[in-house]
């Protein structure tokens, strides 16, 4: 509940301070006093659009602080706790305050902490429902009216759980349309890939095969050249009866021993000599094995020719070396595999989405089932309060169209129409077609005051809804804010004598100058200030005594 405002240098008020007490509060006041800025510096406190025009002229910002009591409301302690912003010495209180510079800067505060107007707006609207004085407009919308139904109908679970099975199938469909839209590109692709799978799974080439093939193509393609150097070689190192290099090297190292005796000098080069013959002849009978093991074999070189050969063309396909043909092979094998486990996925997804399309079916005819059953009660509890405010023959119907085959919303698939007829043989129609502006406004208010009480909000502002109307219906009107008082914190601006008169406490607004500027002040009435007040609105300025024995008779006062 609301239980002290501040406000300092907003538009035209320099400092007002009200103390706002529990039931009906009516304000009042003449014609331009500014009935409404404490409403307008309240809706800046709770997070509206902050303007430089608001500060004060002269002033450098303006400030604004609101002062409530959660000790009764759980679900507000709860949301404090949560976003650390609650009072640790002093949980049952908390308090907004906005600043806003003459520069238009803007700076909001939950118990002194710092917070964005997001925070604010969360927390606001869970202290505070304000009417102002064309909100009954906002009821001639269709998607007003839903919300209206839902919040009177209080099921909240089934709009949760349509909400999450609407994000669930949701998110399906997406995945699933992200597939599909891709799925040709896919198949063209998929399509590709097995076709040089198959051919590279045929050809089956092993990792490192392709060196080897290469250096097997070169040696069976050299084996005449190859043969013909090592017989070459042979024949010089030993088979040439005429001079090899063998045997003339035996011939040097077999004179150097003869001399050995005669100079030790030479020993380390007969030695060398000695090693070099050694290894001479051990290079002769390798290269002989050689010579032998070279094989002239066709059948073998036509083979590996093809090998080789084959391997450089699906190399060249793939624009990759071909020692890299295994590695390639392995990768769009890879490929395959993970499109064809997206191709599986797709049918998985496919069901997936149809069984989040049933869920949400399901959940969306539960919630039209419930709006339904609320809408029948709702549209007898509007009746009833537009008939008591001079409607006698005003009937409501609230029709609700469940269409299974419109796209799923958040929502459900529901569409409401609030048809009313005021007169009698007068068939019920959309409201805009058959209401005037004052009727309108009577319908409007008792939404309001219908909508107020269910929606369990401690305070609710009344911002002159009470325009259109006058006589005995002003004294309903005032009757059914009472009563909305006596279970909640009411505040309501008026200009209707039978309205105010019906409030627990009055606020007169008026508008003081000197000339060179102008201040609004706020007073809190006494009761007999309230008499005066309540004749100044029955008569005029001029208050005469039958205005004032009409002011006690609606106040019920001696």
């Amino acid at each position: 509940m609301l239980v002290h405002i501040d406000i300092k240098n907003f538009t035209v008020v320099k400092h007002v301070e009200l103390s706002v007490q529990k039931g009906l509060t009516a304000i009042t006041g003449e014609t331009g006093a500014g009935k409404s800025i404490a409403l307008d510096a309240l809706g800046l406190c709770l997070g509206q659009r902050a303007e430089a025009n608001i500060v004060r002229n002269g002033a450098k910002r303006a400030e604004v602080v609101a002062h409530f009591d959660i000790s009764k409301l759980e679900h507000v302690k709860q949301l404090l706790n949560t976003e650390m912003l609650s009072q640790e010495d002093n949980p049952d209180e908390c308090f907004i305050r906005r600043v806003v510079s003459a520069e238009g800067r803007s700076k909001a505060f939950i118990n002194g902490i710092a917070v964005n107007l997001s925070q604010v707006k969360a927390l606001g609207s869970k202290l505070i429902h304000i009417h102002g004085q064309n909100d009954h407009h906002q009821f001639l919308k269709s998607e007003n009216q839903l919300s209206l139904l839902d919040g009177y109908a209080q099921h909240q679970n089934l709009l949760e759980h349509t909400v999450d099975s609407y994000q669930q199938y949701k998110k399906q469909s997406q995945e699933l349309k992200a597939l599909q839209d891709a799925q040709q590109q896919r198949l063209d692709r998929l399509s590709l890939l097995q076709y040089q799978v198959d051919e590279l799974d045929e050809f089956a080439i092993a990792q490192g095969e392709f060196e080897n093939i290469e250096a097997q193509f070169k040696k069976l393609n050299s084996v005449q050249d190859l043969r013909e150097t090592a017989e070459k070689s042979c024949y010089a190192l030993k088979d040439d009866d005429n001079g090899n290099v063998i045997a003339m090297l035996n011939t040097v190292n077999k004179e150097l021993g003869e001399l050995l005796n005669s100079d030790d000098a030479l020993q380390s080069t007969y030695d060398l000599l000695q090693s070099a013959s050694i290894q001479l002849e051990e290079a002769y009978g390798e290269l002989s094995n050689y010579q032998s093991s070279l094989e002239s074999d066709p059948a073998q070189l036509a083979l590996i020719e093809q090998r080789y050969s084959d391997a450089l063309d699906i190399a060249r396909k793939h624009k990759v070396a071909p020692e890299l043909l295994h590695e390639t092979h392995a990768s769009l094998a890879e490929e395959l595999s993970q499109l064809n486990k997206q191709e599986a996925s797709l049918q998985a997804i496919e069901e997936s989405c149809e069984k989040a399309l049933s869920a949400y079916r399901n959940s969306a005819t539960a919630l039209h089932q419930s709006r339904a059953t609320a809408a029948q009660q709702l549209s007898k509890e509007i009746a009833t309060s537009i008939q008591q405010m001079n409607l006698p023959h005003a009937v409501v119907n609230t029709h609700v169209e469940h269409d299974e085959s419109s796209a799923p919303s958040a929502r459900g698939n529901d569409k409401i129409e609030i048809l009313v007829s005021v007169n009698p043989g007068q068939a019920p129609d959309l409201m805009e077609k058959v209401v005037s502006g004052g009727e309108l406004a009577r319908i409007g208010l008792a939404i309001q005051v219908i909508r107020s009480r269910d929606f369990s909000i401690p305070t609710m502002v009344f911002d002159e809804v009470d325009t259109g109307i006058s006589g005995q219906t002003a004294s309903i009107v005032g009757k059914l804010l009472h009563s909305l008082g006596a279970q909640s914190q009411v505040i309501c601006v008026t200009h209707l004598p039978q309205v105010a008169a019906q409030g627990h406490h009055q606020l007169f607004v008026t508008k003081l100058t000197d000339g060179k500027s102008t201040e609004t002040k706020v007073l809190q009435l006494t009761k007999q200030e309230r008499v005066n007040e309540i004749a100044r609105l029955l008569a005029g300025d001029e208050l005469t005594d039958t205005a004032i024995a009409n002011a006690k008779d609606l106040l019920k006062v001696s």
